[in-house]
Parts: C-alpha cells; sequence; structure tokens
C-alpha cells in the first residue's frame, strides 16, 4: 500500500512538471505598418516612346518592263533630283520589239496604199459599168481593214517605244534613295522594288504601340539636335503586327525642314489626355492582382480592406485606374501582395 501510494505522488508531480513548461499564452505578432498615398487626379499623362524619322512619302522605284540589270547609277543614301537616271536595263530585246512594230507597220501602210490604189480603179471601173457594185463593195472593205491594220500597228509601234524609254529608271520626284536592292545583272520582273525614295517635303515619326494602348493624338518630338517639336496623329495601323503585337502609329512633324535625319531613333513623348472623373493615377506597387481582377487596398479603422478597379492605362512608374472612390481617400501604395482582407495594419503617411 504505501508504495502504491509513493507512485502516485511521483506521477503527480511528473504531470504538475509539465503542465508548468506550457507557455500559458502566445506572444503577440505585432501590427505592422503600411505605406499610404492620397489618390491623385489621372488628368493628362504623357507616353514615352522611341520613334524613327520617316519621310511622308517612301516610295518603291520599280521598272514597268522586265529584263536584265545592265547599270546602276545610284547607292543608297543618295539624294536625287527629280528626273535624274537611277538604272538602265538592256534594250536589246526592247530594240527589236521596236523594229519589228516599225516593220509591222510598214508592211501595215503599204496594204493600205495598194487597198486605196485598187478602190480608185474599181470605182472607175464601176463609173463605167464594167464591173457590179457589189464588187466595189468589196473593194471598200478591204480598204477599211487595210485602215484598220494601220492604226493597230501605229499602236503597237507605240507601244514598243514607250516599253522602250521604259528601260531607263529615272526618280519621279527629289529626294533621298533610302535603299537600292538592285545590282547589275539581275534579272527584274515588272513592278519589282529595285529601290525605295523618300521624296523631299513632310518628315513623319514612326512609333509602335502597345496593344490596347490609345493612341494620343498630340505630342512632342526630340531632335537629335536638342529641337522640340510638336507632332500630331496622321494614321494608325488597322491592325496590330502579328508577330510583336504593337500598333504601327505615324505622326505628322508640325513645320519642320527636309534637312532631318531619315532612319534617325528620336524621343516622343505624347500627351493623354483624362479619361473621365473618376479616373486617378497610383504607384505601380498599390496594384494587386492576386485576386479575379485588379484592385487596390484602403486602410478602414486599422484594418486593409481590398477594392476592385479597372486599369486605364500603365507607365513605368504609375497606373491610371478607373474607381468611384473620394479624392481624400489614402492608399496602401506598397506591399500590398502580402495584405489579407481585414488584416491590421498601422498606416504611416
Amino acid at each position: 500500500m504505501p508504495k502504491k501510494i509513493a507512485f502516485l505522488l511521483l506521477l503527480l508531480s511528473l504531470l504538475a512538471g509539465c503542465q508548468n513548461d506550457t507557455p500559458t499564452s502566445e506572444a503577440k505578432r505585432p501590427t505592422p505598418w503600411v505605406k499610404t498615398v492620397t489618390l491623385q487626379a489621372g488628368g493628362e499623362t504623357t507616353l514615352a516612346l522611341s520613334g524613327i524619322l520617316r519621310a511622308r512619302h517612301e516610295t518603291p522605284v520599280a521598272f514597268q518592263v522586265g529584263g536584265r540589270i545592265l547599270a546602276r547609277y545610284v547607292d543608297a543614301g543618295q539624294r536625287v533630283t527629280a528626273g535624274q537616271k537611277l538604272f538602265d536595263l538592256d534594250p536589246r530585246d526592247l530594240d527589236a520589239a521596236v523594229q519589228a512594230a516599225e516593220a509591222q507597220l510598214a508592211a501595215a501602210e503599204a496594204a493600205l496604199a495598194t487597198a486605196r490604189s485598187e478602190l480608185e480603179r474599181q470605182r472607175k471601173l464601176v463609173a463605167k459599168k464594167f464591173v457590179s457594185r457589189q464588187t466595189l463593195d468589196q473593194f471598200e472593205l478591204k480598204e477599211r481593214e487595210a485602215a484598220s491594220q494601220v492604226k493597230a500597228a501605229r499602236a503597237k509601234l507605240a507601244q514598243a517605244r514607250n516599253a522602250r524609254s521604259y528601260a531607263e529608271l529615272h526618280a519621279k520626284h527629289a529626294g533621298v534613295l533610302i535603299e537600292v536592292s538592285g545590282e547589275p545583272g539581275q534579272v527584274v520582273g515588272v513592278g519589282q522594288t529595285v529601290a525605295v525614295l523618300a521624296r523631299e517635303g513632310e518628315r513623319e515619326v514612326e512609333v509602335s504601340l502597345t496593344d490596347g494602348t490609345h493612341a494620343p493624338r498630340t505630342g512632342r518630338v526630340r531632335l537629335p539636335d536638342g529641337r522640340r517639336i510638336p507632332v500630331k496623329l496622321r494614321e494608325l495601323a488597322g491592325a496590330a503586327d502579328p508577330q510583336s503585337r504593337t500598333w504601327r502609329a505615324r505622326y505628322r512633324l508640325e513645320g519642320t525642314a527636309a534637312d532631318l535625319p531619315l532612319g534617325a531613333v528620336v524621343q516622343v513623348r505624347l500627351q493623354r489626355p483624362a479619361i473621365g472623373e473618376k479616373t486617378w493615377r497610383v504607384p505601380l506597387g498599390a496594384l494587386d492582382e492576386r485576386a479575379d481582377g485588379p484592385r487596390i487596398w484602403q486602410v478602414i479603422d486599422g484594418h486593409a480592406q481590398p477594392v476592385p478597379i479597372e486599369v486605364v492605362s500603365l507607365d513605368s512608374e504609375t497606373a491610371r485606374i478607373r474607381v468611384d472612390l473620394p479624392p481624400t481617400t489614402h492608399i496602401i501604395a506598397l506591399g500590398t501582395h502580402l495584405l489579407t482582407p481585414g488584416m491590421a495594419v498601422r498606416e504611416r503617411k
């Protein structure tokens, strides 16, 4: 009996020791600090891009007849004047076509002269009633056919001479050849591009807009010499590029000379107007896209609460959003990916 009592006392003392080792409560975590900012009106913003200077008219240059290139007189980057010779084709086949057309015309004219002479003779015979009127009608028909053959031969000769003149390729306008691909000895077809001529006159800047970006109407471009020139949207591509998924836009430079360096890379700043009354500008760090859609977080009574939003546009540091909130609203600017709804936080403005 005494042994049983001693064993029970030892067991109770061990249990009491284990209970003393268990903490009565866990240490409370400190409430985290969050940086908040006030919503800023999403008024007019600037879209910064890189663009390429181009001519308003960039015309492919090609022969109107096919053949082998005999001579090339220009190089890429060369300035040309209107009417300046650029290329020559081998004219031998074209000269032969002209000679053949001339021979056909001579034969047709001889046939016409014979038909007219015979017609005049038949008229005299009819007057003397040596032949019938029906015979005269046949010779009149032959004379008309011979005259038609002469007209056709003259038209063919004119075509052959035009084709011969096309063997010499001249610049239709003054400008700069930004590309020259034709080489002596190369066989080219009708309409095959052998050069690209950037015409003198208006200059434009070409930019690529990301898919979904609204093309601003106006902006400014900074040229390599430091000048800043206003630009205005002239053309927007009808479809996105299938490879890059960007949209090509061309902006006309206002009041500029034609001495700008074609192909130069310039800085373009386009002005984007405000979109609606409930448009705000927030730091990129304020966006949280972990849910089904984008959202921001605001602090209500010391707790973080998410607010769904619509993203209008993005730039390098800020985002324009659309949300129905008062302008004095404070939102969390950083660390939104660590927040949970109802999480206790302390504001640091």
